[in-house]
């Protein structure tokens, strides 16, 4: 009587060479088949990121050196111009704008990308506006930049976090021109991401002085 023959069986989870992955966690792969981007790292992204690290020195050298300064005995805290609080609502709308247009861009819908993007550069320009407001106002109540050290530091947090602000400006306005003409998804958010990680930055050191200017 012949021998049964025996068939070599593939172990679960191994691939036959050439076929495609159906498990594990595979590149673009998380068990299920479903592909998951993954961001690539870019030169853009990494200056970005790099920016961030530095602007952040400076401004934990302001707001410490602020701190030291608050105890000194000539030191007065003077009124806030209300129209701060309008201008952190824009901004803090500013970072939900943007969400929404990565959103867009994440699905290749260019024309919503692009919408999106304009009014968050609308939302940067109402919010630089009424930081120039809030400064009108201090000057009308014969606030200046040597009147005390409060509002010298008042001048100096807003002013630094404005310049910043406006260059997050300008990079929007090139993402407007540039991200809505990618030829893909993946394309438009290579130009989309590092000016949303700026700017949700932004977005973050302002809530971070304005507590700082009111609350402390």
């Amino acid at each position: 009587m012949p021998a049964p023959t025996r068939t070599l069986e593939r172990p679960p989870g191994v691939q036959e060479p050439g076929g495609p992955a159906t498990g594990g966690r595979g590149p673009g792969g998380s068990g299920g088949g479903e592909q998951t981007a993954v961001p690539a790292t870019t030169p853009a992204r990494i200056a970005v990121w790099l920016l961030v690290g530095a602007i952040t020195a400076l401004f934990a050298a302001f707001t410490s050196t602020y701190l030291v300064r608050r105890g000194e005995a000539d030191w007065r805290v003077g009124p806030l111009p209300p129209v701060l609080w309008l201008t952190t609502a824009i901004i803090l709308a500013s970072s939900i704008a943007l969400r929404q247009a990565r959103r867009h861009g994440q699905r290749a819908a260019m024309t919503g990308l692009r919408t999106w993007l304009v009014v968050t550069t609308l939302l940067g320009l109402a919010f630089l506006a009424g930081q120039l407001l809030a400064w009108r106002q201090l000057v009308a109540t014969g606030i200046y930049l040597a009147t005390n050290p409060h509002s010298a530091f008042f001048y100096l947090l807003t002013g630094a976090h404005g310049v910043h602000l406006a260059g997050g400006i300008g990079a929007l306005l090139y993402a407007v021109r540039r991200a809505p003409a990618a030829a893909t998804a993946s394309a438009a958010l290579d130009v989309t991401d590092p000016v949303a990680t700026y700017w949700h930055f932004l977005t973050g050191l302002w809530v971070y002085l304005f507590v700082i200017l009111y609350a402390i």
